[in-house]
């Protein structure tokens, strides 16, 4: 059985379309697929994420290894869309005051169970990355490990709300599928290697069911679209990283696999300060 079977068959997936998608029917739709995909996505990937272990993408740049956030002991950290908070928890181990946020319910279930199981203490909140319930200005650093960046209808309202919540000069780091991966197949395999979709169609991807409704939402956004979108809200790009598919590396994740690794990049990850650094 296809890994995303089950939440498919649960949420009625019809079919795939390409059309405008405002931010109320995507946060209902990937509010209704992430809780149906919870258990299955955590039977697939947990091994490789760990429990309590940044792992920045697919690839398997750590920070532990790539110190993409400087010190975080004595920092307050925000993870944006945390899931099941593997990220959080190890901000939290390494003595950074860590809050994980997060649209589902279901990952953030088994968040509250790794978090059991570890010991961690790290607060969880269940939210939209576009209106974060925080105060103004809490937090040192905020991060996202491809959480709920590609998922939302704005790019502008996101990074505003982040800005909001950083003090000046704050860090924001965040790894999302590389825009030119958009242009192919998404097939691990040789059929991914040739192009078949516009880059600069901003379309999203979505899965509808019988009626028509969403299911799955996901955004494209080009690389100017999120330089642009960065210093709209007050941030200055210091750092683009694309990580190298590492040479030892076996793992096929959904699309990423050594064969596209090796030709392609598979992760775009920003690292921007915001307005007073």
């Amino acid at each position: 059985m296809d890994r995303h079977q089950r939440a498919e068959e649960r949420l009625g997936t019809a079919g795939v379309a390409y059309r405008r998608v405002g931010s109320a029917e995507a946060t209902a739709a990937n509010l209704a697929w992430w809780d149906a995909d919870a258990d299955d996505y955590q039977a697939t990937h947990r091994e490789f994420l760990g429990a309590a272990d940044f792992v920045w993408c697919p690839e398997g740049l750590r920070e532990a290894d790539a110190r993409l956030l400087g010190e975080v002991r004595g920092s307050s950290v925000l993870e944006v869309g945390c899931g099941s908070a593997p990220c959080t928890r190890w901000l939290a181990c390494q003595g950074a005051r860590a809050v994980g946020v997060d649209l589902s319910a279901g990952m953030l279930r088994h968040a509250l169970a790794d978090h059991r199981r570890t010991g961690a203490d790290a607060p969880l909140i269940q939210a939209s990355a576009e209106r974060l319930p925080l105060a103004t200005g809490g937090f040192d650093t905020a991060c996202s490990a491809f959480g709920a960046v590609p998922f939302v209808a704005s790019l502008d309202a996101v990074f505003a709300e982040v800005a909001r919540v950083l003090r000046p000069g704050g860090r924001w780091v965040f790894a999302v599928t590389h825009p030119m991966r958009w242009i192919f197949p998404d097939d691990p395999g040789p059929t991914g290697l040739t192009a078949t979709q516009p880059y600069f169609d901003r379309t999203p991807y979505v899965e509808v069911n019988a009626d028509g409704a969403a299911t799955y939402v996901e955004y494209h956004h080009t690389m100017g679209d999120y330089v642009r979108a960065l210093s709209g809200a007050g941030f200055r790009l210091t750092d683009l990283i694309e990580p190298e598919w590492p040479e030892a590396h076996t793992r096929v994740w959904g699309q990423w696999s050594p064969l596209r690794g090796k030709l392609f990049p598979g992760t775009a990850i920003f690292s921007a300060v915001a307005a007073g650094g």
